[in-house]
């Protein structure tokens, strides 16, 4: 998905946004001249919509980390620079982050980070508000789509004001709920004109960085000042004093709902946090409860500082917190809410598991690897993270982007009695293996394991919607980029050249004899797919396939290629000459949704799946 340019809506115009595209919006009108990103839901959107905007430099970067120091440099030289990310992505840039709170920064920097409470995509629930403490960083919660613009653009002064980066923390509610947004005058002023050598504040060198580290501490105290005056934290009062509550992010939504007459400290910038305010509401109130998602972080400082406060003694410790989740949860406290705020019943709906696309190549891989034993298949973040589901089954570990590779390695040199004979496999995406698995294979080569290595290149990054990346050959903006060769990466790791096969995947049995030759291999080996994803522009459509119902018998071996264009529309059970029951699956195929990759045609028993044939049309004259 290419971002292509437009004429951005002039200052004061009333737009309706998601917080992703109200970011995007006013890291453009606070003047910024570099943005830099890898995708992840739910932050994907905001580079993908800042790019679009002219006089501006955007790139997806091979992972956050290289995100994050592109956007140093850029601030470096003065100028307003932005990255952007999802939680776990913070993780991978943390090396730099951590040193970044040492030398502060000259432009203003901020960096978005979309936590994905309650687990809509992503391997782990985590609080990056965390990072507020750990790098002694000020923390801004938006709460919806306006206040995402505002405080976004709030978050560059209050950089350049204390020479320090800015975390813009948001979550998929924040990120991608639309709501009307009012745009303000562009700003076009740089902090410096160019970069200014100083080593003892940019070469962080131990006896540079000693010095620093006072400075830090003087920032944050400067900053709880600032946090206590700031117009991002306000009191609302409120009518019925029995409780009160300190919230922040989209909870705030939630506690204004659930309970419209009681006091609230909304927190906008909660880190530092402003614990004379916290003090004041406290006073006026029966009992303080805070409501934050999704760690106990704000309740244990408020407690810690000598102030009574409920919080998660009341309240679910993960997940988001809706009004019927907190009516029901503090009944306890305000006993005309009853019972009468249960959990809703969940809705009835038609079963959808994750599964891959129509004819997409992952499945004649995830079909090869459901054939075989004695293997253990260690598997990565992306699309082919559904290889673990039904009907494959094919895929035994997922933890985190990369991790396929070392713990394959781990797997191989740690093996027990019971693994001596059994295989191992690592698969990866093409954009995971740039984003952080090249280290993995190069460990894999250096230490001789025996790991075969599958690597999906599609030519895009899929699971987050097909942004192009160094394998797709373009960049951001869909413009021809070099176009990396992983067969001679690959090599260059380490890997032998006759251990590196590049095999089309929608030959199955080419692909399952690659395979099995190269795991009787006692060494690493690398197998790379090179079929484009279903969904970019480079894939092309074939001539649709269907069956032959007459010749179907039911054997069902193209059922477990997993392509959703396949149906089965009856089952039966039948007994073979051996006397063992047997169940048949009866199919036909969706012809308008397959595209003639022709993976069902070979595993069919009887033959029976045949190109679409011509429907006849039927003309009635009245």
């Amino acid at each position: 998905m290419s971002a292509k340019p437009f004429t951005p809506p002039p200052a004061g115009s009333r737009l309706l946004m998601s917080g992703n595209e109200a970011i995007a919006r006013a890291v453009w009108d606070a003047g910024a001249r570099v943005a830099a990103a890898y995708p992840g839901t739910p932050a994907t959107e905001i580079l993908e919509n800042l790019a679009r905007y002219p006089d501006l430099y955007a790139e997806w970067s091979v992972n956050e980390k290289v995100s994050l120091e592109v956007a140093i440099g850029a601030s470096l030289t003065g100028a307003r620079s932005f990255c952007a990310m999802k939680h776990v992505g913070l993780n991978v840039a943390a090396d730099a982050l951590m040193t970044l709170t040492l030398t502060g920064v000259v432009g203003g920097l901020v960096i978005a980070v979309a936590d994905d409470v309650g687990f809509s995509s992503s391997q782990n629930e985590q609080d990056s508000r965390f990072w507020g403490r750990f790098a002694h960083l000020p923390i801004l919660e938006p709460a919806d789509s306006q206040e995402a613009y505002a405080m976004a653009r709030e978050a560059f002064a209050l950089s350049e004001k204390f020479n320090a980066p800015v975390i813009l923390r948001l979550t998929t509610r924040v990120c991608h709920v639309k709501c009307l947004i009012e745009t303000g005058a562009r700003e076009t002023k740089r902090a410096a004109d160019g970069f200014v050598q100083n080593p003892a504040r940019w070469v962080m060198v131990p006896a540079h960085a000693q010095k620093r580290l006072p400075e830090v501490f003087a920032r944050e105290a400067a900053l709880t000042e600032e946090s206590e005056a700031s117009a991002l934290n306000r009191l609302e009062a409120g009518s019925d004093r029995r409780v009160g509550f300190v919230t922040s992010g989209p909870a705030y939504m939630h506690v204004r709902e659930a309970f419209p007459d009681a006091p609230v400290l909304k927190l906008g910038l909660s880190y530092p946090v402003p614990m004379n305010r916290v003090r004041a509401l406290a006073a006026q109130t029966d009992t303080l409860i805070v409501v934050e998602e999704t760690e106990q972080l704000l309740e244990t400082e408020i407690r810690a500082a000598g102030i009574p406060a409920r919080g998660k003694d009341l309240l679910p410790a993960a997940g988001e917190l809706p009004p019927f989740i907190l009516k029901k949860h503090l009944a306890s406290l305000l006993p005309e809410l009853g019972d009468g705020n249960a959990l809703p019943a969940p809705l009835s709906v038609f079963p959808r598991p994750p599964t891959m696309c129509v004819a997409c190549p992952h499945l004649g891989v995830f079909y090869t690897l459901s054939q075989l034993r004695n293997v253990i298949i260690a598997g990565d973040i992306g699309c082919y993270t559904l290889g673990a589901g039904h009907p494959w089954n094919a895929l035994d570990t997922t933890i985190c982007m990369g991790a396929s590779m070392g713990m394959a390695l781990g797997m191989d040199k740690g093996r027990g009695p019971e693994d001596e004979k059994k295989n191992i496999v690592a698969v990866i995406g093409d954009s995971t293996f740039m984003h952080m698995g090249m280290q993995g294979l190069l460990d894999i080569a250096y230490n001789r394991g025996n790991v075969t290595v599958l690597l999906l290149d599609n030519r895009t990054v899929g699971m987050t919607g097909g942004q192009d990346n160094p394998a797709s050959g373009r960049d951001i903006h869909g413009e021809e980029a070099p176009r990396i060769d992983f067969a001679k990466v690959v090599e260059s790791l380490g890997v032998a050249p006759e251990h590196i096969r590049v095999v089309d995947p929608y030959l199955l049995p080419v692909l399952f004899k690659a395979i099995r030759e190269e795991v009787k291999y006692n060494g690493p080996s690398v197998i790379i797919t090179n079929r484009p994803c279903v969904l970019i522009d480079e894939y092309k459509t074939l001539p649709a396939y269907e069956v032959l119902e007459s010749a179907c018998t039911g054997c069902g071996n193209c059922v477990e290629i997993g392509c959703p264009a396949i149906h089965v529309t009856r089952r039966e059970k039948a007994v073979k000459p051996s006397g063992r029951e047997v169940e048949l699956a009866f199919v036909n195929i969706e012809t308008a949704a397959c595209t003639g990759c022709g993976l069902c045609l070979q595993p069919c028993a009887p033959n029976a799946i045949r190109p679409a044939q011509p429907k006849p049309v039927k003309v009635e004259f009245v």
